[in-house]
């Protein structure tokens, strides 16, 4: 018999139509046994669009962390830059997936070659940088912007589609991507109908997350805590409520 999974899914953003498109695309794909909870920060950015942004939104995805105790079997940051994901490995034992890793390693394993396809054109930096982090950069052949909105992801679903399928085209016919990734969790749920017209794997980064976490609680794989991931040093944060002060064992 399957042992019950608890995954909690964090939007990295504070926007209410998002938080539940990510959902819908989690609950999607989930196990029978696996219970999803999604939420989003209480405060933050609307969207995450700049390094302000995501800097500013990462305090309110660890709170989410913090405050869930043991009731969850791991955690999902869902924003694809995958914000704060080194602080939260440092914050629990449970494995932690960012959606943008998630779907690198799907897209890796579908594809020789393959590429990233997002929303505005500023971001570009922000995507290579997560693409070298997770150490990617030798196999991402090619990145694409739209100048999409992260909001109108959602509420331009349409639009979008066309969009992404116009620069998915481009990055097929000019660099030769075999697959590509979905650089947003707003554009999570429009991967099928993107395959179609485009004849390529399209990876949904909140599934692919959902399924790695699933894997790793199976495997009952945890967050090392041997240096890098250690708890944070005992010290006091001003201006931090207690519940946030960090403390070197848990």
């Amino acid at each position: 018999m399957q042992q019950p999974i608890q995954i909690k899914v964090i939007n990295g953003n504070t926007f209410d139509a998002m938080t539940q498109g990510i959902n819908e695309s989690a609950q999607s794909v989930r196990f029978p046994h696996t219970t999803i909870a999604t939420t989003q920060p209480k405060a933050g950015p609307e969207s995450i669009e700049s390094y302000y942004d995501e800097y500013l939104a990462i305090p309110g995805i660890l709170e989410e962390i913090i405050l869930s105790g043991d009731e969850f079997d791991a955690f999902v940051i869902a924003c694809w830059g995958d914000p704060g994901i080194e602080a939260a490995r440092e914050l629990t034992t449970k494995p932690v997936i960012g959606i943008a890793e998630a779907s690198m390693y799907v897209a890796n394993m579908v594809a020789a070659r393959w590429g990233v396809v997002t929303t505005q054109h500023r971001t570009l930096d922000m995507i290579e940088k997560t693409i070298h982090k997770a150490g990617f950069a030798h196999r991402c052949v090619s990145i694409r912007t739209s100048g999409i909105a992260v909001v109108e992801t959602e509420t331009a679903r349409a639009a979008t589609v066309d969009s992404l399928e116009a620069i998915g085209r481009s990055a097929m016919v000019e660099d030769k991507a075999e697959a590509l990734c979905l650089g947003c969790a707003g554009m999570s749920g429009l991967d099928h109908e993107l395959e179609q017209r485009l004849g390529i794997p399209v990876i949904d980064a909140v599934a692919a997350a959902v399924k790695m976490a699933e894997a790793l609680v199976s495997l009952r794989k945890q967050t090392s805590k041997a240096l890098t991931y250690k708890y944070p040093d005992a010290k006091r944060i001003k201006g931090f409520p207690e519940y946030m002060q960090p403390r070197s064992e848990e």
